[in-house]
Formats: structure tokens, C-alpha cells, sequence
């Protein structure tokens, strides 16, 4: 995990398994480009990285739906 600042942590590709995430990096881009998923931030001219409370949220919105189901 990255620190972007005080509140926002940022979660970096080997992050996501721990979270139950473990999808190819070409099907998280797809996803990213349907709106299926949280968009990453670049974080350097070769690192992207996800804000934690938008994988969390993300996770939050499938359960919700999942229950709804």
C-alpha cells in the first residue's frame, strides 16, 4: 500500500488479491473502460494504483447487489 496523503490510501495491483480481487490485468482494464470498477491513478511514468475507498466502495456495491438479488 501507498500513502497518497493523510486520508487517502492508495491500493497498488498486489493489493487486490488480499481484497478477494483477482482478475487479469486486461479484464480490470476492461472493466475500468465499461465503468465497472474504479478507475486507477497513475502514480508514475510506469505505476497505477487504486484509491482504497473506491475499491471498498466498489466491494460494498457488489454485496448490496448481491442481497437485492
Amino acid at each position: 500500500m501507498t500513502v497518497l496523503n493523510s486520508n487517502k490510501l492508495l491500493l497498488v495491483r498486489q493489493d487486490l488479491p488480499r481484497l478477494g480481487i483477482n482478475l487479469s490485468p486486461s479484464t480490470l482494464l476492461r472493466l475500468e473502460a465499461a465503468g465497472k470498477f474504479p478507475k486507477r491513478v497513475r502514480i508514475g511514468a510506469h505505476s497505477v494504483a487504486w484509491l482504497a475507498s473506491e475499491i471498498h466502495a466498489h466491494i460494498e456495491a457488489l454485496a448490496a447487489e448481491r442481497e437485492a438479488a
